[in-house]
Parts: C-alpha cells; structure tokens; sequence
C-alpha cells in the first residue's frame, strides 16, 4: 500500500517536472505546470467517474481495469463485496436452520417488540394460540390472547413463575406462557402445552381428596374402639402400652386427613376467599391464649398488636393459616426459647408474622418450604407429629386472599414467617365481640 501512494506521488512530482521544463524551453512557466495539473487532476476526475459507475452498476458491469492506488482501491473494494456477500450468505444460512430448529421446537416461541407488538412466531406458536401469519405479525400480543390474567402478567414485570391459562382457540387444553426480556425492552414468550400435567395435577388432587375421605370413616370407628380399649379399668395392664402408641397414631392420621381434606379444599377452590370482615386482632388473642395452655411450649409466647384493622376474607381460612404457622414455631423452638407473634399495616397493606428463636432453615431447604409432604427435619417433624402440610395450607389460604408468605431464616438461630396482604383486604374497623 504504501510503495502504491509512493508509485502515485512520484507521477505528480514527474508531471510537474516535466511542464516546468516545458516552461523553461518554451514559454511561461506557470503555464506548463497549470497545464500538467490539469492532465493529472482530469485523470483522476476520470478514474473517479468509472469507480463511481462500477459501484452504480456493479452488478451488471465487470470492475474497470485501472493501474496504480485507483486499482488497489478497486481490488479492496472487490475484496470487502466478496466478503460481505459471504457473510450475507452466512448469515442467511444460519437465519434459515433457526427458523427450521424452531419451527421443529414442541413449544412455541413468540419474539415480542418493546410495545408488546408480535415481531415474529413459530409454527407451535401460531398453532396453540390459533396466531396465522403475516395477518398478526404487528398487532398488540394482549389483543389476540384476551385474558384478564395474562394482561396482569404481561405488565407485572414478574415473569419467573410461568402463568397458566386457557388458550382462546382451545378451552379444553392448558397453556404455560412465560416471558423472558431480552435485548432493548424486547420479550420471548414461551408457549408450552401442559394440558397431561394438569390433567394428571387434577386426578391427584381428586386421589387424594377421596381417599382422605374413605378413610377418615375407618379410622374413625378404629379411634373410638381404641378409646373405648383405653378406658376399659379390666384391660390386661400388658396391652396398656401398645393401645396408647396405637391411640397416638391413629390422632396422627386424624390430623394427616384432616389436612390433606383441607388442603384439596382449598385448591378445589379458584375464586378468591369469601369477603367477610375478621377480627384479627382477637383471632390472634386466642391464638395466644391456646398457646399458652399447651403443656410443651416455650417459655415466652408474645404477641404485638400494632394495629386494630381486620382483613376482608375468611375466618377459617385465616384462623387456619396463622395456626399452621403458630404450631410450627412452637413445635421447633426449645423450651427456654421465644416466639413473637405481630400484627401491624402500613399504606401497601397488613401483615402478620411469627418470629421464633428456633433451630432455623438451611438455606438449600427454603425454596421448597410450602411443598406438600416437604420437611426440613424428617426425623423431628415426625417425631412431633408434624404432617408436612402445614406450609402448603398457609401458603394456598394466602393466595386465595390475595397475599403471600416471606419466610426469612438463619440457621441455628431462628426464623420469620411473614404474611403479606393487600390493601384491598384490609378493613380499618374490626368486628367487636
């Protein structure tokens, strides 16, 4: 390159040369090299013309053959077209296997602007939401899916947990849509057909709902012949001990049915918690009060009411919740141990949370706590007769009124229990007893 522009400079230099000799045998001298300048600034306008006209109608003309620096820039110029015809068709033969890689995907992908509008949708895509193409490509993704949940989805801004809806072409079928942002305010929406798991989600609950009922009537009548065995003064004092355990386990699977029924309830149930006033704050007094009375407890049960406002919902529901969380703190807190209770509400809702001096959660267990049959000490638990359902009741009695449950926790000094609830739920005046 640079013995080109050093080839190029001394051709100005000779020209110039030579119309200063012309100027010294013939005539003016400014005349000559005037004259040599123009010869060499008119070859240059001309080969500038042909570059210009090559790269106008580079497509049906052959590149013109110029000599010196205009023939390297015609070469590199060649070189970079050459080069970026490659990578063009690169590029749309890596275009070409991803849209066969995704059209060949069991779910479907939706890629969605920054104003929500479809950019563009596979093959499972258009078939699961009933999306044709190029008549949708453009339009607002909550005007072809209309669901009120999936609106609220789409401007939450949580997309970790996928929302699962009925599609509008197919209201037998169940959709798991979830959002993934990306790029400048961009959204892959994943579209998954999770009808079987549902399907087969509803004849669990179903299972385990009719069984908890078959079996709740036997061991009924085997509870009440043991009780009977129990209380008989001419027993053989040799059976005592085993009609006692037998007692124990049969309360044991009492309390386990009576959870898995009111469990299956509450997921039975898809409409929100009956909006009926509760008085939170005497709730929590008996709470309390029933605490106390237990022979194997802490030492310390407090209870801080920092508001009198009760919460729009379900006495049962409530009660049944903040129970679950009650027994669990005193379950696994020590004897010369503490647990608080508290009840307060600011602008964005109320809240109630149990605070214990326990052993705590290894922080591997947490995001599995409000798992059905999940215990973290599987020993411990069932030694105090713990069912493993606690946290699952809490956790779906919670969602029914709106709310949810943060749980925060060292290990080996304790955890907090924390139920959060809107403010739509919140009622200033309480009832009175």
């Amino acid at each position: 390159m640079v013995a080109m522009w050093t080839f190029a400079l001394a051709r100005l230099a000779g020209l110039l040369i030579l119309g200063l000799c012309l100027g010294l045998i013939v005539g003016p001298i400014w005349l000559w090299i005037l004259a040599a300048a123009c010869v060499y600034l008119g070859r240059l306008l001309l080969n500038l013309y042909r570059l210009d006209r090559w790269l106008r109608l580079r497509s049906q003309i052959d590149p013109p053959l110029m000599g010196g620096i205009w023939g390297d820039v015609v070469a590199q110029v060649v070189r970079l077209h050459r080069r970026k015809q490659f990578h063009k068709q690169r590029l749309a033969q890596l275009l070409r296997e991803v849209r066969r890689s995704t059209a060949a995907l069991p779910d479907g992908v939706i890629i969605l602007s920054s104003q929500n509008d479809i950019v563009w949708f596979n093959r499972q895509a258009g078939r699961l939401l009933g999306l044709k193409r190029p008549s949708d490509l453009g339009l607002r993704i909550d005007n072809l899916i209309r669901s009120p949940e999936f609106v609220l989805y789409l401007h939450s801004d949580e997309y970790a947990v996928p929302l699962v809806i009925h599609p509008p072409v197919q209201l037998d079928v169940f959709l798991a849509l979830q959002l993934v942002p990306y790029g400048a305010g961009q959204l892959l929406l994943l579209v998954r057909d999770v009808t079987r798991q549902m399907r087969l989600e509803a004849m669990r609950k179903d299972f385990v709902a009719n069984a908890s009922h078959e079996l709740r009537t036997p061991l009924t009548v085997i509870s009440g012949y043991l009780d009977s065995l129990a209380d008989d003064k001419g027993l053989d004092p040799v059976w005592s001990s085993p009609i006692r355990d037998m007692r124990s386990q049969a309360q044991r699977m009492n309390g386990i049915i009576a959870d898995l029924l009111e469990l299956s309830r509450l997921e039975s149930a898809d409409d929100e918690a009956v909006r009926e006033i509760v008085d939170i704050p005497n709730l929590l007094r008996r709470l309390q009060r029933d605490a106390l009375a237990r022979s194997l407890r802490p030492h310390e049960v407090f209870l801080d009411l920092e508001s009198t406002c009760g919460l729009w919902g379900s006495s049962q529901e409530l009660e049944s919740a903040f129970t679950n969380l009650l027994v669990n703190a005193l379950k696994y807190t020590a004897v010369d141990g503490s647990v608080r209770m508290r009840w307060w509400n600011d602008s964005e809702g109320a809240y109630f949370s149990v605070a214990d001096t326990g052993m705590g959660i290894p922080p591997e267990h947490m995001p599995r706590l409000t798992e059905r049959f999940y215990r973290v000490d599987v020993g411990r638990s069932r030694a105090q007769g713990g069912s493993g359902l606690g946290l699952a009741i809490v956790k779906h009695a919670l969602q029914r009124h709106g709310g949810w449950l943060e749980v925060v926790s060292v290990e080996g000094k304790g955890s907090t229990f924390t139920c959060h609830f809107p403010v739509q739920r919140v009622s200033l005046t309480a009832v009175e007893d």
